[in-house]
């Protein structure tokens, strides 16, 4: 993504250039005990894997440019980043933001290249932010963050390790309806979890929680640039009176470890 300025409800101080972020993340790691996932261009995350400890980072990368571009990386070249690149997630897939539905066969041999390498995905789906399609992004479609949307791509792959980002906000409707007939499929609370006033954030993964899914909720931030973002973030699972100590470590560590097998 550009390095521009975002709007944060929380009112946090951005970092001023990529490696102060990268920096400052790093060690955020370290003090709060963070193993993150971190996705983008192949060369960039890269360098964060270099520059972190062993074991604080894991790579993730995607075929779309998630943020509207137009242009998808060849399926060799995706299977050369997981097989000799050292990728071990696709993510963050963004087809909302070209208004690309993900069951489109079109990206079809994307999903069946996850599945055949056993390859986790997170795919963008929910909202994209407060007028993204008037302001920036045209083909941006709400429509195609619907979560039912993955039901055919999940028949035609069974063994398709995915996670719905943002949980699919607001959608949660249709989130619990998938889920319910998915078993395998998770969410995570990223973006989510700072976008919105904390009543509509508590209220949305409660309703997540009391359905049944609580071992299905992975904690996130989509951190962007700002450094203490993550703090503030699990501030708010920590925070939350309707979870039980041990969902809270559920959500902020064991769903995602049994999700992406962290030995």
């Amino acid at each position: 993504m550009g390095w521009a300025k975002q709007n944060c409800t929380l009112q946090l101080e951005p970092a001023k250039t990529p490696d102060e972020y990268m920096k400052s993340m790093l060690a955020q790691y370290e003090e709060l005990n963070v193993t993150a996932v971190v996705m983008g261009d192949l060369k960039e995350v890269q360098k964060w894997k270099d520059a972190a400890p062993p074991g604080r980072i894991i790579t993730g990368t995607s075929f779309d440019a998630a943020m509207g571009g137009t242009k998808f990386v060849s399926l060799d070249d995706m299977r050369a980043a997981f097989t000799k690149g050292g990728m071990q997630v696709m993510g963050e897939v963004g087809l909302q933001y070209q208004g690309i539905s993900p069951s489109d066969m079109s990206v079809d041999p994307y999903f069946a290249l996850a599945e055949e390498l056993d390859i986790p995905v997170g795919i963008h789906m929910g909202t994209g932010g407060s007028g993204r399609a008037n302001v920036a992004m045209p083909k941006f479609r709400g429509s195609m963050g619907n979560p039912l949307l993955l039901e055919e791509v999940l028949a035609r792959h069974p063994k398709l390790r995915l996670w719905i980002m943002h949980a699919g906000y607001p959608m949660i409707d249709n989130l619990l309806t998938l889920l319910q007939a998915n078993s395998h499929v998770y969410v995570d609370v990223a973006g989510l979890i700072w976008s919105y006033p904390l009543k509509e954030v508590h209220g949305y993964i409660q309703r997540i929680v009391e359905a049944g899914f609580e071992d299905r909720v992975m904690f996130g931030t989509d951190q962007m640039i700002w450094p203490k973002l993550m703090a503030a973030s699990i501030g708010v699972i920590e925070g939350a009176t309707y979870l039980t100590p041990e969902q809270k470590r559920d959500i902020l560590y064991n769903n995602a470890a049994r999700f992406l097998r962290l030995k």
